[in-house]
């Protein structure tokens, strides 16, 4: 099937390309969403009309991503996670959860967006990349840290809590005070 691209798609073309796509990646995606039209001579003549429209659009939307992408390299960036032996991170930093470290910034960006190779799993610093527009990939450097207090270190290096020992002194009197409470009282003795 051959479309009008109505809009720059990532991976196909860019506002005004005639492509071939597969039908139905044409009809239930392209299409529905505005982005593409069936390429027909009638068709070819209503984008010519509407070209500077959709082109003035496209060019609004690289430069508010543009924008978005000099906000995010400026970005400064700390996710602090649980660390294991050999700085070995217990779960992974992933697009997720960058986009929420960017929100807590003031930045929403889909998750989606986020190009990773593969997840982060080590304490460090990792470049990463993310997709803004067809045309805007912002750079941000992502920090990795080891939390401050561990589960662990803290159960080793706190002392614990003085637990009252009991001794036999205590059992003892623990003994009388019970037998006190249990004892009838004199005047419910029958003599």
């Amino acid at each position: 099937m051959q479309v009008i691209l109505r809009a720059d798609v990532e991976n196909l073309g860019r506002l005004g390309d005639v492509v071939t796509v597969k039908a139905g990646y044409g009809r239930n995606y392209l299409l529905p969403q505005g982005m593409a039209m069936p390429a027909t001579k009638a068709n070819l003549k209503v984008f010519e009309l509407e070209r500077k429209k959709l082109q003035a659009e496209m060019d609004a939307l690289r430069s508010v991503a543009g924008e978005l992408g000099a906000r995010i390299k400026n970005a400064d960036i700390t996710i602090t996670m649980r660390v294991g032996e050999n700085d070995k991170l217990y779960g992974s930093v992933t697009g997720a959860v960058i986009a929420d470290a960017l929100a807590q910034k003031g930045i929403e960006i889909d998750r989606r967006r986020v190009i990773l190779d593969a997840p982060i799993r080590t304490i460090g610093d990792f470049p990463v990349r993310i997709r803004l527009h067809a045309d805007v990939i912002a750079e941000l450097t992502v920090k990795v840290r080891p939390e401050e207090h561990h589960y662990y270190e803290d159960e080793q290096a706190a002392p614990k809590a003085a637990d009252p020992v009991k001794t036999d002194a205590t059992w003892e009197d623990a003994a009388e005070d019970e037998a006190e409470v249990n004892a009838p009282a004199a005047s419910d003795v029958q003599s």
